[in-house]
């Protein structure tokens, strides 16, 4: 069965069940969509992978990575293998050079693990004709806009943590040593959302 490669395009919090978040996979190439609604946390883990930010204490997606590297497994693939009654269901596709392993996961959960590997995410045209949506060029600009906001962590922050637009703009008035300082504090307390975007104002001036 000819696999169909797909990419994630973005995360954004879902419409129809609170607490939960879209993550948007793409055919890669192709117009099709295909929407997984996932939990906070599966997200989170998702979201600061992407990022490249590391958090102070190793997530469980990162501890597989470590179990796997110690036992010399690599995940070489993740596939979207199945929907039954609108329940998508995942394959975690492992090698260590002599046999190939395939373990059952929510997709959550693989692509979480996948991306940490740098592995290919499949699905199958069954599951693309199915579930995948085709949007027109004027929706996907918006959609796709609003899906790279990065993904919100429900959390009270501190005293000296930014809490607004107006806040954010304030980093780009701080010294690179305020800077890095309020960095580790929001690694710290896992605000990966706060800590991305003094990140990127780090970068922009290096």
């Amino acid at each position: 069965m000819d696999k169909i490669k797909l990419e994630i395009l973005g995360l954004s919090s879902s419409q129809s069940q609170s607490g939960s978040f879209a993550l948007v996979l793409g055919e890669a190439p192709g117009s099709r969509r295909l929407p997984i609604i996932i939990g906070m946390f599966e997200a989170q883990a998702i979201a600061i992978e992407i990022e490249k930010i590391v958090p102070n204490r190793p997530m469980t997606h990162d501890l597989f990575k470590s179990f796997a590297h110690s036992f010399n497994y690599a995940v070489k693939e993740i596939v979207i293998s199945d929907l039954k009654e609108g329940v998508f269901f995942a394959k975690i596709i492992c090698d260590n050079g002599i046999e190939i392993i395939e373990i059952d996961s929510r997709p959550s959960d693989a692509i979480a693990i996948g991306i940490r590997f740098d592995a290919p995410i499949y699905t199958y045209e069954k599951i693309m004709s199915e579930a995948g949506i085709v949007l027109s060029d004027e929706k996907e600009d918006e959609d796709i806009s609003e899906l790279k906001k990065p993904v919100e962590k429900s959390s009270s922050p501190g005293p000296s943590s930014p809490q607004s637009k107006s806040d954010f703009d304030k980093l780009k008035n701080m010294p690179m040593d305020k800077l890095n300082e309020l960095l580790d504090k929001m690694i710290q307390s896992e605000d990966y959302e706060k800590a991305a975007k003094i990140r990127d104002e780090i970068n922009r001036r290096n």
